[in-house]
Parts: structure tokens; C-alpha cells; sequence
């Protein structure tokens, strides 16, 4: 069964692109490189002072993201320079199984 992992981090609206090439080049990239994994989602929300990101990877079982996040599998993993931009470190992540899926097509 296909699991999801979804993180949220909060940033000023001011670093919002400047963050969005970080998380390109450090998580998503690692979760490209996870065998396992079958992708990965970042969406974006501004609000009126700071823009919220949302991150969703999918992945083919919880054991393989454990192979990505550890053995504290529900912690979020951070990297070097998150703290310059995020206004708090989330210290968990949730997962979910996915029950139903449709997809009629493909979008970017």
C-alpha cells in the first residue's frame, strides 16, 4: 500500500522563492534519491505576512520511509539552513495510507 508523508513549515512571505529553490535542492532531492519513493509535492500557500509550504512525498511502504527519515520515522528531518527561513521547527510529520487514488492525466 502506498503511504504519504506530509510536512508543514511556515516562512516570511519574504523568503518564499528563496525557500522554495532550497527545499528543491535538499528534500526533494533526497527524496528522489530514497529507493522507494514515487515522488514528491510542494505546495504553497501566501497569506498576508508569511507563506506556508506543505510537503507530501509518496512512497511504496513505511519501511522505506524509514530508510529515508530513520528510526524516529514520524520526526521531521530538517537541513542545515532551514533555520534561516522557517519560523518554527515542526518536530513531527504525519503519514497516511492512501485509500483511493484517481489520476486522469498528468500536471505540473
Amino acid at each position: 500500500m502506498v503511504v504519504v508523508r506530509v510536512w508543514r513549515g511556515v516562512v516570511p512571505k519574504e523568503k518564499s522563492a528563496e525557500y522554495l529553490e532550497y527545499l528543491k535542492r535538499t528534500g526533494a532531492k533526497d527524496y528522489a534519491s530514497t529507493p522507494g519513493n514515487l515522488g514528491a509535492t510542494i505546495l504553497m500557500r501566501n497569506r498576508r505576512k508569511t507563506t506556508e509550504f506543505v510537503v507530501i512525498s509518496r512512497w511504496n511502504s513505511s519501511e522505506d520511509i524509514r530508510n529515508f527519515a530513520g528510526a524516529k520515522v514520524d520526526s521531521a528531518r530538517y537541513y542545515p539552513r532551514d533555520r534561516k527561513f522557517l519560523l518554527k521547527l515542526e518536530p513531527k510529520v504525519k503519514h497516511y495510507d492512501v485509500a483511493f487514488e484517481s489520476q486522469k492525466g498528468r500536471a505540473a
